[in-house]
Formats: C-alpha cells, structure tokens, sequence
C-alpha cells in the first residue's frame, strides 16, 4: 500500500516524520558540501572571511527551515506516543477484565473483582479525559511536561502516585457501596481510618519533591546558573537522562525506586483488599533516599557558561602579535554552547557581546556536525566598531544564559 500523503493526510505522523527526515538528510548533505567548500559562489571563494560569511548565512537559513520540520515532528512523535500510551493502558484494561474473569470461574465474581474493574476503568477514562482537553498540546503527557519541553521526572513520579491514588480512592469507594451491612461498611472504614505514617510519607515524598525541584531548576534558570534550552520534541528517555542524551543516574534510580514502591502498593491492595497496605520501613525508607539523592542532584546542578581564556588564533604564515580588530578570538571554557542546544538553529544563537557590540558566533562545519561554537570553544572575530584599549566580553547561549564577563586588550 502506498505510504504518503494521499493515504493519510498532511496531519499525520508518518507523514510529518518523513519530510522531517528529508530536511535533515538534505542539511546533513549540505553541511557536508559546505564543509569541503563545494557550491560556495566564485566571487567569494578568493576570501576566507568573506567564504566563511557566506557559509554561516547558507546554514543560518537552512536552519530555519531544518528548525520549522523539527517542531512539527516533535508535536506529532508526542500526540503518537500518547495515542498509543492510552492504547496501552486500554489494553491492560481489557487483560484485567479478561483475568478477573477467568479466575471467577468456580468461586463467582465477588465485590472486589467488580472494585477492580470499576476503578481501573475510572482511573482510564480520567486519563482519556485529560488526552482530549489537551490534544493540541501534548495530550495525557502535557501534565509531566516541564517548561523546556522535555518529560520532567519529578512532574512524572508525581503523576504515577496521582494515577495509583485514584485508583485506590475508587475501589474503595466502589467497596463502601457495595458493603453488604453497617458492620461491613464500618469494619472496612476503621482499616481506611488507620492510615499509617509510612504510607504518608511515601505518596507524600515524591509530591513534596515535585513541587521544590519546581521552585529549584525554576530559580537556578532566573538566576542563569542553569541552562534549559527548549526542546521541541519530548521522549520518555527524558525521565531518565539529561538534556544532553547523557543517562542521569538521579532521575533513573529516583524512577525506578518509585515504581516498584507504586507497584508493591497495587499488588498488596489486590491481596488484601480490606484495608490500606502495611508499608515495609525498608521500602518507606529506601524511597526516601531516593528522593533526597534527586533533590541533592538538582540542588547541585549548574552548566553555567564560563570563560577560562581567550586566546588570540594562530594563522600559519602570520607573526605572533597582540590582538587587533578584525582578528580571530579563541574563547575558551566550558558550557559556551550549554546542554540540550546543539540543533544547528541553536548554535546559530550563540552570541558573543563585546561591550555593546554583538557578534553571533560563525556555524563553521564539518562532515560530522559543526566545529563552531562548541562547548569548550568559540571562535569570532573581533569587530571593528570595538575601540583599541581594554574590552569586556561574554558569551550568550541559544538559552538566554550570559557567562562570566572576560577582558581583553585590544591592540591599536
């Protein structure tokens, strides 16, 4: 079967993910070209200067268009994956159904099972729900989105404990009204009355961390120790790396230590069903490790860029001089680029401010990616409009994010 835009429409993912991956390959392939010089115009060619401008305006542009794909994707990838999210979770709807009956057989379907089934489907339909209010956005996953656009692990461990107390919340209420007498329904509301500390401190944990690592990664960025570029397109990989691609430690043992607490939870429930589950105090306490290591982690995370040196560029055939207008600048030091904002629209913000004058840091390629700007070096050259005598410069991120200030003398 054809597998195009006739079949499924300008709005579909396959669609959309095909014509951002044409737009990749075609920049991938120019940045290639570009970097052997081929297809640079003849009248600029004799020029270093003026062949590196043209360069840097070819991809700027490219990378415009490259971005507008990219965005669409993004969108796209996350409405797919929240499409087949709920198609999951329908299905393990259907298999609980198909279980409860099976194992019905021969001892008849009780109160409980028909809890279960009640509340499963509750806690379904809320999730469904919420897909549809947000499905311009980022459907059932824009509650666990954080401003950068990636998944945020605490926004997603506190929605898992949100989604297992609705669940509870609801089988209980379902048995409460289906309680045969006043002794029934007294006995089972003195079990719910006895709500431990442990059990407390377990849901409350990940809801205490979800709201300070907010208010944390929230005053970091405003405070420009912390980058965070944006992310058009967000991954469940995001819960358990960095905005590099990096794996995070923190955030994975943070998921999965909750996860199984959530799962002991459900499997305890489903074995005694009269009562909140007795919490184990190595689980209650393993958890609360694992949540004090991931507030330290975002309390001690900072990718501010700094400026260690500057150094001036060696050109072979030219004399060791002191620096001078129109002469390249090696800035070097770490995070120049920052985590999560290497997509070449990205690069193509990275400024660098000489007093008041402004100069964007040139894309210079290669046929891996780009060798201007990098983390650890950014390359510009000094413009004219700088006056001789001491300059104050500093490298701003595609983020927003302004490094430690650096002086330099300019020679006449």
């Amino acid at each position: 079967m054809a597998h195009g835009l006739s079949v499924h429409g300008p709005d579909c993912h396959c669609v959309i993910r095909e014509e951002y991956r044409r737009a990749r390959a075609d920049f991938d392939d120019a940045r290639r070209a570009l970097a052997r010089r081929e297809g640079v115009p003849t009248v600029v060619a004799p020029s270093e200067p003026a062949t590196r401008q043209w360069i840097d305006d070819e991809l700027r542009g490219r990378s415009k268009d490259l971005a507008a794909k990219r965005r669409a994707h993004g969108r796209a990838a996350l409405r797919l994956l929240g499409t087949r999210t709920l198609s999951a979770v329908w299905a393990a709807v259907v298999v609980l159904l198909l279980v409860q009956a099976l194992t019905a057989i021969g001892t008849g379907w009780t109160v409980t099972r028909t809890a279960a089934l009640v509340a499963a489907v509750v806690t379904v339909v809320a999730l469904s729900a919420l897909a549809y209010w947000t499905r311009t956005g980022a459907g059932m996953y824009a509650p666990v989105r954080g401003l950068d656009g990636r998944l945020s692990t605490s926004k997603a461990v506190a929605g898992l404990w949100a989604v297992a107390l609705t669940y509870t919340f609801v089988f209980f209420a379902v048995r409460l009204a289906a309680a045969s007498d006043g002794g029934d329904r007294s006995d089972l509301l003195d079990n719910l009355g006895s709500v431990s500390a442990e059990m407390l401190l377990l849901v409350g944990a990940p809801l205490f961390a979800a709201v300070l690592v907010r208010r944390v990664v929230g005053d970091k960025v405003t405070r420009r120790v912390l980058q965070k570029p944006y992310s058009d397109r967000a991954r469940l990989l995001d819960l358990v790396t960095e905005d590099t691609g990096r794996s995070a430690l923190a955030d994975a043992q943070y998921l999965l230590v909750n996860l199984v607490a959530a799962g002991f939870v459900v499997v305890e429930l489903a074995r005694d069903p009269n009562g909140l589950p007795d919490i184990p105090a190595t689980l209650v306490a393993l958890a609360v490790v694992s949540a004090v290591v991931y507030l330290v982690a975002k309390l001690v995370e900072n990718n501010r860029p700094v400026i260690l040196s500057v150094v001036r560029v060696h050109v072979p055939g030219n004399l060791d001089t002191a620096l001078r207008q129109g002469d390249d600048i090696e800035i070097r030091g770490t995070n120049l680029v920052g985590a999560g904002g290497r997509e070449p629209d990205q690069l193509a913000r990275v400024v660098v401010r000489f007093g008041a004058v402004h100069v964007y840091a040139p894309l210079v390629p290669t046929e891996t990616g780009f060798a201007n700007p990098c983390d650890a070096v950014v390359v510009v050259p000094i413009p004219v409009d700088v006056d001789p005598g001491r300059v104050e410069l500093c490298v701003v991120t595609a983020s927003g994010v302004e490094s430690n200030p650096y002086e330099i003398e300019v020679a006449e």
